[in-house]
C-alpha cells in the first residue's frame, strides 16, 4: 500500500492519495482544486487514479473532485447522509455512502464511518491493507478529529446561515467521541487540517497523529459530561470567513471545471481602471511598503507575500461581482491558482504595476513612540485587528479589538473626527485593513508600524 500526503500551506488545507501496488489503483481524499499534484505523484508512482472520495461539503477550499474526476474518469465516493439539504446536487454517477459501506481499492477496504457535527453530512474513512493486516491500519477524519482538537460545529449557523444548529452539531461532535473511544488507540489518524485552519480551534501543527495519543492529550477526550463538552467546544472559535459561505454552496453545486474559466485580460487603459475602481474591487498585490508610500487610492492591498493570501482576499472578495488585481504579469498564473482555490473565477482583467506611478496615494504610518503619544493624550483610537483569540492572549493597552473580518459589521465604531491607528501582529493585516478603509472613505486611518510585535520590543505594556 502506497499513502502519499498533499498540503496547502495557505489554506492549511491537507488531501491524501491510497495507492494500490497489487492493481495500480489510487484513491485521492478531499482533492484540492489545483488537481497537478495528484497527476503528478500518480505518473511517478506507476497509478491509475480510479477513485475519489470526499469526507464532506467543505467550506474552506473548493473542491477538486470533479476537476480531478473529468481528468482520470475515476469515479466519486459521497456521503449520501445528512439529510436533504445537505446532498451533493452533482451525485447522479457518484456511489453514494452510508454509514458502514465500504469499497476496495485493490487490496485496500475502504469503510466510511458516518460523524456528523462539524457537518451534518460528514463521513471518516477506516482503511485496512488487508494484504497485511485484518485489522484496520487508521482513519481519514476530514474535520471530525484533527490533531489536538476537533472540527467546529457551527460553521452552518455561522458561514450557511442555518439557525440553531451549532448546539446539535457540538452534540453530535460529542458522540462522535464516545465512538472514537471505543477504537483501538494504534489507528492512524490523518485530519483534513493543520494548524492556521479556521475549521477548528487550537489546531496542532502535526500533520498526524495516533488515535492513542489523541485520547490522552486532545482536550475533546477528556470530557465525560456532554454539557460541559458543548459549552468547550462552542467558545473562543476563530472568526468565520466571509468566503466560507459561499465555499458551502459551491461545493454543494460542484464547481465549474478550470479549462471553462476564461482567462484575465491585461488592461493598459487608464481610464478604463479609473472607472472599473468606481464599481468593483481592485487588488493591489504589491509589497506592504511599496503600497504605503504609493498606491492607487480605492485599491485593496493584500500583499502576495502574506502567509494567508488567498484567505486575506475572501475576507472581503464580492462573488456576485468581477474581481480585478494589480499584479506582476509573471506572478499571476500563480495568484489565479490562490484566487481559484477559494472559488474567485470571476476574474475579467489585471492591471501591471507601471500603472501605479500615475497616483499619488498613500498610507500614513506611525511607530510605536507616535502611536504611545497619541494615544495618552486621547488623540487617537487603537484598532486591532488581529483574531479575538490573538487579542485575549495579549494585546495592547486601551486597543479596541476589531478582527479584520468583522470590519464591515462595525464600521459606526470607527470615528471620523480622529486618528484611527490599526495594527496587527506585524503589519501586514493592518494594512489590508486600512487599505479596504481608505476604499470606503476614511481619511484619517494611521498603520502602526510593526504591530504588537514592535510595540513588545520596544518595552511598552501589553495586557491580556
Amino acid at each position: 500500500m502506497l499513502l502519499k500526503y498533499f498540503y496547502d500551506k495557505l489554506l492549511a488545507q491537507a488531501s491524501y492519495m491510497v495507492g494500490s501496488a497489487e492493481t495500480g489503483e489510487a484513491l485521492v481524499i478531499d482533492p484540492a482544486r489545483d488537481i497537478t499534484p495528484y497527476l503528478k505523484v500518480a505518473r511517478e508512482e506507476n497509478l491509475r487514479i480510479t477513485h475519489i472520495a470526499e469526507t464532506h461539503i467543505h467550506a474552506d477550499f473548493v473542491s477538486g473532485s470533479l476537476e480531478l474526476a473529468a481528468a482520470t474518469g475515476a469515479k466519486l465516493y459521497l456521503s449520501a447522509m445528512g439529510g436533504d439539504d445537505w446532498q451533493y446536487t452533482f451525485a447522479d454517477s457518484a456511489m453514494l455512502l452510508h454509514d458502514g459501506d465500504s469499497w476496495m481499492v485493490g487490496e485496500i477496504r475502504i469503510e466510511a464511518l458516518h460523524t456528523p457535527g462539524h457537518t451534518p453530512e460528514h463521513l471518516t474513512y477506516q482503511i485496512t491493507d488487508t494484504k497485511t493486516a485484518d485489522k484496520p491500519l487508521g482513519l481519514f477524519t476530514g474535520d471530525c478529529l484533527l490533531v489536538g482538537n476537533i472540527g467546529r460545529p457551527d460553521l452552518l449557523e455561522e458561514a450557511a446561515g442555518q439557525v440553531d444548529t451549532k448546539e446539535s452539531g457540538a452534540r453530535d461532535q460529542f458522540r462522535n467521541i464516545q465512538r472514537l473511544k471505543t477504537l483501538p488507540d494504534y489507528l492512524q489518524i490523518w485530519p483534513g487540517h493543520r494548524a492556521g485552519s479556521a475549521c477548528g480551534k487550537d489546531v496542532g501543527q502535526l500533520a498526524n497523529s495516533t488515535l492513542g495519543y489523541e485520547k490522552l492529550f486532545n482536550p475533546a477526550f477528556q470530557f465525560t459530561d456532554e454539557a460541559a463538552f458543548v459549552t468547550w467546544l462552542l467558545s473562543d472559535q476563530p472568526e468565520v470567513p466571509r468566503y466560507f459561505a459561499h465555499m458551502k454552496q459551491l461545493n454543494k453545486a460542484g464547481a465549474p471545471l478550470l479549462a471553462d474559466l476564461p482567462e484575465p485580460m491585461h488592461i493598459h487603459n487608464k481610464e478604463a481602471l479609473d472607472k472599473i475602481l468606481q464599481m468593483f474591487l481592485v487588488f493591489d498585490t504589491g509589497s506592504v511598503e511599496q503600497f504605503a508610500a504609493r498606491h492607487i487610492p480605492s485599491t485593496v492591498n493584500v500583499p502576495l507575500t502574506s502567509e494567508r493570501f488567498n484567505t486575506h482576499i475572501g475576507w472581503y472578495v464580492d462573488y456576485d461581482l468581477p474581481t480585478y488585481l494589480i499584479c506582476d504579469e509573471a506572478e499571476l498564473p500563480r495568484i489565479l491558482t490562490m484566487l481559484r482555490a477559494i472559488g474567485v473565477d470571476d476574474v475579467p482583467g489585471y492591471f501591471t504595476p507601471e500603472v501605479v506611478a500615475e497616483y499619488n496615494g498613500i498610507i500614513r504610518s506611525v511607530n510605536v513612540s507616535q502611536a504611545s503619544n497619541l494615544l495618552q493624550t486621547g488623540k487617537a483610537t487603537l484598532i486591532d485587528v488581529r483574531d479575538t483569540t490573538e487579542f485575549k492572549d495579549e494585546h495592547i493597552p486601551q486597543a479596541v479589538s476589531l478582527p479584520m473580518g468583522s470590519l464591515f459589521k462595525h464600521l459606526d465604531s470607527i470615528p471620523h473626527s480622529k486618528q484611527v491607528i490599526v495594527h496587527c501582529g506585524g503589519g501586514t493585516r493592518s494594512q489590508i485593513v486600512a487599505s479596504m478603509l481608505q476604499r470606503v472613505g476614511y481619511t484619517n486611518i494611521r498603520n502602526l508600524n510593526g504591530g504588537i510585535d514592535a510595540w513588545k520590543k520596544a518595552g511598552f505594556p501589553t495586557e491580556n
